[in-house]
C-alpha cells in the first residue's frame, strides 16, 4: 500500500500539521490502495503563505523563462506517462488502456495546446497611440479539481496559471489524489521556484472551504458538482475573489431523421465512456420519431455489448464507478428510472460475474419525457435516457429545457440545419456529427454548468487582470 501523507509546500514535501489519515480505495477491488493526509487550516495557511511570498518574483519572470519551464514539464510528463496512467487507473478505476490513451493523453494534449497558444500571446496591447492595455497575473489561485478526469482538469488549471505568472495551491480530489501528487513531483523536477506551485490534500468541507474563503487567495478555479460550485461561490463572496466554475451537465444528443445510420450507437458509446463519469456526456438522446424505434434497439444492443471489468484489464471496456457513494447514487437513480420510464438494457446491481467493486450495468431507458428525474438530474454513471421528438423546434426546446448548459450534440447531414440548431442551443459547446474540438478550444458552460472558459487563449485570459494605462507614449 502506498503511503503519501506529505503535502508539497514551498518547494518541499512536508508532513501535515497534525495527523489526519484518509484511506484511498481502489474502486475495482474495494480495497485500500493508499493512505494520504487531509489537511487542516494550518496546512492551508502555510501553502497560501508560500504562494503569496513567491508571487512578486514569479509574476515578474519573463515569458521566455516560463515557456522553458512549461516545456520541461511537458517533457517530464511524457517521460513518466506510464506512472501517471497506473496512478489514475488505480485511484479512480479508468481501464488501463483508456487511462494511457485518454486520461494521460488529455493532460499532455492540453499542455501542448497552452504552449502553442502562449507563443503568440501578448500581455501588452496597444489600445490607442498613447494608451496601453496590460494583462497581468491575478495573484494567488486556489485550484480545486475533481476525480473523474484528474489530469485533464489539473493541467487545464495549473498550466495557464503558471504560464501567466500566477502562484497557486492545488487541492485535488481526496478520492483520487495520487495523480495530483505525481503531478507535483513533475513540477518539482521541472524546476519551478519554491512557492509557485503548492499542493494540499483535503476534502471540500475542509481545505476546499478554507481556500475558497481565504483572504489571501485572489481566485478560485473549481471543477466539480453544481452543488459544490454554489457553496464555493458563497464562501468566496465575502472577499469578492474571482470564481471560475466548470460544473455539471445533462447534454442532449439530437439525432435528426437524416443522421448517420450508426449515430445512436456512437451516442451510446460516448455516454458510457469513462463509466459515464463525464460532465459533457451525451446522456439525453433526442431522436426523431422516424428513427426512434431503431435508435432504442441500437442503443440497447450497444449497452448489452459493452463489457464491464477491472481497471487493470487490457482492452476496450468500462471500469467501475469511482466510489461506493457514487455507486449508491447511480443505483438509486436507476431505480427511479425503472419507475418512470421503460428499461431496455441494464438495470440494478452489478453486471454478471462481478461481485466486488463499484461496477454498474450500462443502462438504457426509453420513452423518457424531459420532466422525469432521470432526464433532469446529472446521474454521472453509464445511464442513457432516450426521448422522442417530432420537429426541429421541439428538439431545440427539449434540449434547452435543463438547468445545465455545458455540451450539446447535433447529428444531421443538412449543414444549414446543423448550424441553425447549434446557434439556438444554450450551451458553451455544441459538437456536431461527431467532430471533436480542436486543441485550445474553449471549454465551459452556460447556466448551472458554470462560468469562465478553460483551454488555449481563453484559458490563459481566465487568470489575468486587465489594466489600462494612459500616457504610455507621447502623442
Amino acid at each position: 500500500m502506498l503511503e503519501k501523507r506529505d503535502f508539497y509546500i514551498n518547494g518541499q514535501w512536508v508532513a501535515p500539521a497534525k495527523p489526519n489519515d484518509f484511506a484511498v480505495i481502489d474502486p475495482s477491488t474495494e480495497e485500500q490502495c493508499a493512505v494520504i493526509s487531509l489537511g487542516d487550516q494550518a496546512d492551508t495557511d502555510a501553502a497560501v503563505a508560500a504562494a503569496r511570498a513567491a508571487f512578486d518574483s514569479w509574476s515578474q519572470t519573463s515569458k521566455a523563462e516560463r515557456t522553458a519551464l512549461l516545456a520541461k514539464l511537458l517533457e517530464i510528463y511524457n517521460a513518466r506517462a506510464e506512472e501517471m496512467a497506473q496512478a489514475m487507473s488505480m485511484e479512480m478505476g479508468a481501464p488501463i488502456d483508456l487511462s494511457r490513451a485518454q486520461q494521460v493523453g488529455a493532460g499532455s494534449w492540453h499542455l501542448e495546446g497552452f504552449l502553442k497558444a502562449f507563443e503568440d500571446f501578448r500581455f501588452e496591447r496597444d489600445y490607442t497611440a498613447t494608451e496601453k492595455t496590460l494583462l497581468e497575473p491575478i495573484g494567488v489561485c486556489a485550484l480545486i479539481t475533481p476525480w473523474n478526469w484528474p489530469m485533464n482538469q489539473i493541467v487545464l488549471k495549473a498550466v495557464p496559471a503558471l504560464a501567466t505568472g500566477c502562484t497557486m495551491v492545488l487541492k485535488p480530489s481526496e478520492i483520487a489524489p495520487l495523480s495530483g501528487l505525481l503531478f507535483a513531483e513533475f513540477v518539482h523536477e521541472a524546476g519551478f521556484p519554491p512557492g509557485v506551485f503548492n499542493l494540499v490534500n483535503g476534502d471540500g468541507a475542509g481545505v476546499g472551504s478554507q481556500l475558497s474563503a481565504h483572504p489571501e487567495v485572489d481566485m478560485v478555479s473549481f471543477t466539480g458538482s453544481t452543488r459544490a460550485g454554489i457553496a464555493i461561490s458563497k464562501a468566496a463572496a465575502d472577499t469578492l475573489k474571482r470564481v471560475s466554475l466548470e460544473l455539471g451537465g445533462k447534454g442532449a444528443n439530437i439525432i435528426f431523421e437524416d443522421a448517420h445510420p450508426k449515430a445512436a450507437k456512437a451516442g451510446a458509446i460516448r455516454c458510457f465512456r469513462n463509466t459515464g463519469q463525464s460532465c459533457n456526456a451525451p446522456t439525453r438522446m433526442l431522436v426523431h420519431k422516424s428513427r426512434y424505434d431503431e435508435a432504442v434497439e441500437m442503443a440497447a444492443e450497444t449497452a448489452k455489448a459493452t463489457h464491464v471489468g477491472p481497471a487493470s484489464e487490457e482492452g476496450r471496456h468500462i471500469g467501475p464507478l469511482v466510489s461506493k457513494a457514487q455507486f449508491d447514487k447511480v443505483q438509486a437513480l436507476i431505480e427511479t428510472g425503472m419507475q418512470e420510464a421503460r428499461l431496455v438494457a441494464g438495470g440494478l446491481g452489478r453486471p454478471d460475474g462481478l461481485n466486488r467493486g463499484f461496477y454498474a450495468k450500462p443502462t438504457v431507458f426509453a420513452d423518457v419525457t424531459n420532466d422525469m428525474t432521470i432526464a433532469r438530474e446529472e446521474i454521472f454513471g453509464p445511464v442513457l435516457s432516450i426521448i422522442p421528438f417530432e420537429s426541429e423546434e421541439e428538439a431545440i426546446s427539449i434540449a434547452n429545457d435543463t438547468p445545465y448548459g455545458l455540451t450539446n450534440y447535433v447529428q444531421t447531414e443538412d449543414d444549414e440545419k446543423r448550424r441553425r440548431v447549434a446557434r439556438r442551443l444554450r450551451s458553451g459547446m455544441v459538437e456536431t456529427n461527431g467532430q471533436g474540438f480542436a486543441q485550445g478550444s474553449p471549454f465551459g458552460g452556460y447556466k448551472q454548468s458554470g462560468n469562465g472558459r478553460e483551454g488555449g487563449t481563453y484559458g490563459l485570459e481566465e487568470f489575468l487582470e486587465v489594466k489600462a494605462v494612459s500616457g504610455w507614449a507621447a502623442e
